[in-house]
């Protein structure tokens, strides 16, 4: 699966191999040493996935992925973190900004390439399928779009698949492992406590028209999504 990316990498080392794997891989790769580059390279073209150093000159990478997702025209993009901060914290924050998956360094070619094709393939499916509306709360796939009472949410990738198959499979109860295989999918690397991350992330963008009641938490269990009148 061939995709533009972007690789915003301060060490000229770890951006040239990255950059050659990638290349050999099939994807196009773009290359930016700074924050500051790399919005200079989004605002030209969306690539389809951006790797994004933790700790960048300037504006921090954590503070870059923070604002591309806080803007409509990069809030899909879906972004992976690549950091030498090993700490289980720095990991839920990173999650909760809303990145998409998290490396920690050093790491082996084969395991980003492995990760970057399990983020990519998660996006696929939800193309090809129709809108499903709940309570006022209408999610479409093609559109990547969800609105609640006629406002539009800003949601990310993860929240918005997440949320997807939630609506779709209403009033059942999911554990965490079963949101993590259907959501994240089978080459997904992290533990469970990111679908509690993620799903805080959908309650939080939902919280202003209400909706966020309709995601029960179901004690002991995981989480179902109710289409009971609020």
């Amino acid at each position: 699966m061939a995709a533009q990316i972007l690789v915003v990498e301060d060490d000229p080392g770890i951006q040239e191999l990255i950059a050659v794997n990638l290349t050999r891989a099939g994807h196009l790769v773009r290359l930016a040493a700074n924050a500051e580059a790399a919005l200079g390279h989004v605002r030209s073209a969306l690539p389809d996935l951006i790797l994004v150093d933790w700790m960048l000159p300037g504006m921090s990478g954590i503070d870059l992925a923070r604002l591309l997702r806080s803007e409509p025209r990069t809030r899909n993009v879906s972004i992976i973190m690549l950091t030498a901060r090993d700490d289980e914290r720095d990991k839920i924050t990173g999650l909760e900004i809303g990145a998409d998956d998290y490396i920690t360094k050093p790491f082996s070619p084969r395991e980003l390439l492995a990760r970057i094709t399990a983020v990519l393939r998660r996006r696929v499916p939800l193309a090809t399928e129709g809108a499903v509306e709940i309570g006022g709360l209408r999610l479409d796939p093609a559109a990547q779009r969800v609105t609640a009472a006629g406002a539009e949410l800003a949601l990310g990738p993860t929240e918005f698949r997440l949320l997807h198959f939630l609506m779709t499979h209403a009033e059942r109860v999911h554990s965490r492992a079963q949101l993590l295989n259907q959501v994240w999918g089978d080459h997904f690397f992290g533990d469970e406590r990111t679908v509690d991350v993620h799903i805080r992330r959908v309650r939080a963008a939902m919280e202003e028209s209400g909706h966020d009641t309709l995601i029960q938490t179901v004690r002991g269990s995981g989480y179902s999504l109710s289409v009971r009148e609020r």
